[in-house]
């Protein structure tokens, strides 16, 4: 995934010496959460517009200095890592620096997600399946091992939430045998959280309880 084609480059940076008013007219104007602060041409920090709340615009930057947050991607940078920075920042635009800590352009969340959306893995035919097991007992080459032993294809995987030890994972699974798959979880104790296909289970337990209310209404 080429995602160094969606770096903006028509965004500002300010100057450590600028006074705040550059920021607040920044902020005001645009959704972003963050924008980059040089000092000495290079890069320094980024201020948030949460910490833009109640300047006054005759304020030095300078005199934030320390509250300047500290987090960028290369232009090599993996995309997922991308999205992980974004996502443990609380961020919707992040600088990308060069060698030289130099910013040469921003990358926005909005596109990185649009571009993460048009992978194969959301575009391709198939079903979606999430399971959860305790972490301890979780293992992806067994998850792999019990979609591919009922002779479906396993197009992508990720991790989704992680809650009291229980580790929750999406999966995308070719639609063929997709029951089988489901019913070899349960056998192996994964908690089947969500999936997007028919559940035999789930109906055979329906048609029994509608049974049993049938008898006892009999």
């Amino acid at each position: 995934m080429h995602i160094q084609e969606h770096i903006i480059t028509n965004l500002p940076v300010f100057d450590i010496k600028d006074t705040t008013e550059k920021l607040l007219e920044f902020f005001q104007d645009t959704t972003y959460s963050h924008i980059a602060i040089l000092e000495d041409g290079r890069f320094l920090g980024l201020f948030s517009e949460i910490d833009a709340d109640g300047l006054l615009p005759e304020s030095k930057i300078e005199e934030f200095r320390y509250e300047l947050q500290s987090f960028f991607a290369r232009r090599d940078t993996n995309w997922l890592d991308v999205l992980e920075v974004f996502a443990r920042n609380e961020a919707n635009l992040l600088p990308v620096l060069n060698e030289k800590e130099e910013v040469t352009g921003y990358y926005c969340l909005t596109d990185i997600v649009a571009e993460f959306i048009d992978t194969p893995f959301f575009t391709d035919p198939g079903s979606i399946l999430v399971v959860a097991k305790g972490v301890k007992d979780y293992s992806f080459s067994e998850i792999a091992q019990i979609v591919e032993s009922n002779n479906a294809k396993l197009f992508g995987g990720f991790i989704t939430d992680t809650q009291n030890d229980v580790i929750q994972v999406t999966l995308k699974i070719t639609a063929n045998n997709y029951n089988k798959v489901v019913q070899t979880f349960r056998r192996y104790n994964y908690h089947i959280i969500f999936g997007n296909s028919d559940d035999e289970f789930l109906e055979d337990l329906k048609n029994r309880s509608d049974y049993l209310e049938k008898y006892l209404n009999v």
